[in-house]
């Protein structure tokens, strides 16, 4: 690669610094120097779609107030979306066996008990979608008046767009029980087609978690799952996230953060709970 060309795929220092600033500003997410390269090529597709000359171009671009939608594309380009059907099993054992069952016994005064549940930066719609497939299969069996109210969201508005469709490859099946497979997808031509009865238990919707105002929308949570997102923010942006779940949820309600991630340091506010397979964190 030439001087000249390296350079049009490259961002200075300055130039950089101001991209980050944008993107954490705005979602929360936070590039440390050493990760520069990744930032430049995440949004070279990016350049080549609004056919700009270089990266500093789209600095300059989206640094204008006039294109301010772009960073819906942004966030499109530097998330990562790696995900897949059972991924946090020991969590949905939980779930299903400890936390709904509680739930429901908090609610028996209730006609007709609701049980509401976010799984916050699902992707492309496995995670709430097998928490759909559980409630069917193992839940409503034993609680038919009980209702379910599913939301999954994301910043990305492109991979939203995947989990509303509900057609998958056989890299997001691969660690799905058999039973599930055969009973709530249909396969044809190497996809999986998610059933209708499913789908209809989940509801999508584009919410940013770094932006209060968005958060503010989701209300009355019983359960949260927030899998492997507080890894790409900083301490304060950490804080000011989880405080957003937090008035999210119901008193007596559960958050489930990645298994690599701890909610220690960043907030006091919840109740450690330990499960026979996994941890959560409550709200009192």
């Amino acid at each position: 690669m030439s001087p000249e060309v390296e350079s049009k795929y490259t961002l200075t220092d300055e130039a950089f610094r101001e991209l980050r600033d944008i993107i954490y500003k705005t979602s929360g997410i936070y590039y440390t120097e050493s990760k520069k390269y990744l930032l430049e090529s995440r949004i070279l597709k990016r350049i080549q779609a609004l056919k700009l000359n270089s990266l500093y171009d789209y600095v300059n671009f989206i640094k204008n107030p006039a294109n301010r939608g772009e960073l819906k594309n942004l966030f499109d380009a530097i998330t990562i979306n790696e995900t897949y059907f059972f991924r946090a099993e020991q969590q949905f054992e939980s779930l299903e066996k400890i936390i709904i069952p509680e739930l429901i016994k908090n609610k028996s005064g209730n006609s007709s008990p609701v049980i509401r549940i976010w799984s916050a930066a699902c992707s492309t719609g496995e995670e709430p979608y097998t928490i759909a497939m559980i409630i069917l299969e193992k839940i409503k069996p034993l609680y038919p008046n009980v209702q379910f109210q599913i939301l999954g969201s994301d910043i990305s508005n492109q991979v939203l767009e995947v989990a509303k469709n509900g057609v998958y490859k056989e890299y997001s099946v691969r660690n799905m029980p058999e039973l599930y497979l055969k009973k709530y997808f249909i396969a044809k031509d190497g996809l999986f087609y998610l059933r209708d009865d499913v789908k209809r238990l989940v509801r999508f919707s584009n919410i940013n978690l770094f932006d209060a105002t968005q958060v503010r929308m989701v209300s009355n949570c019983d359960v949260i799952f927030c899998a492997n997102v507080l890894i790409y923010f900083d301490i304060p942006a950490k804080q000011k996230v989880v405080s957003y779940l937090y008035d999210a949820l119901n008193v007596g309600g559960y958050l489930f953060v990645g298994y690599s991630e701890s909610l220690h340091g960043i907030s006091k506010a919840f109740k450690l709970v330990h499960l026979p397979k996994a941890i959560a964190y409550k709200k009192e």
